[in-house]
């Protein structure tokens, strides 16, 4: 297995853990799950799609789409998302739609944090 399969596993298991959380999140609230407020879930949760939606705002090609592009040597201007969307579905969304999606879905996240926020306590400091 190349080096570089590693890094796409790894922006794979990124993407679904940002995508993935939301929902999970919003189950746990109506079925009271008390993992979904802990901090260290939420605030890595909410850093991570903030970090997604910010890097696109300003343009930046995700760090982990540039290595895995220069390991296999490709020379490509596609995000990781778009890429995949074009290999899955044989469109090219223009980046500016990827960066609408990525902001709202940063939103979401955010009004969910702040009407469910995490809970700073002693036993739930994990």
């Amino acid at each position: 297995m190349h080096f570089a399969d590693f890094v796409l596993v790894a922006h794979f298991v990124f993407v679904l853990f940002v995508v993935v959380s939301l929902p999970i999140i919003w189950i746990g609230i109506t079925l009271k799950w008390a993992f979904i407020r802990k901090p260290t879930f939420r605030l890595t949760h909410l850093a991570a799609i903030l970090f997604v939606a910010g890097e696109s705002l300003i343009g930046i090609t995700c760090p982990l789409t540039v290595w895995e592009h220069e390991l296999r040597g490709i020379e490509s201007e596609q995000s990781f998302i778009q890429h995949w969307l074009h290999q899955i579905l044989f469109y090219d969304f223009p980046e500016y739609v990827l960066t609408s999606i990525y902001t709202l879905f940063a939103l979401l996240v955010l009004i969910t944090y702040k009407l469910a926020p995490p809970i700073f306590d002693k036993k739930n400091r994990r």
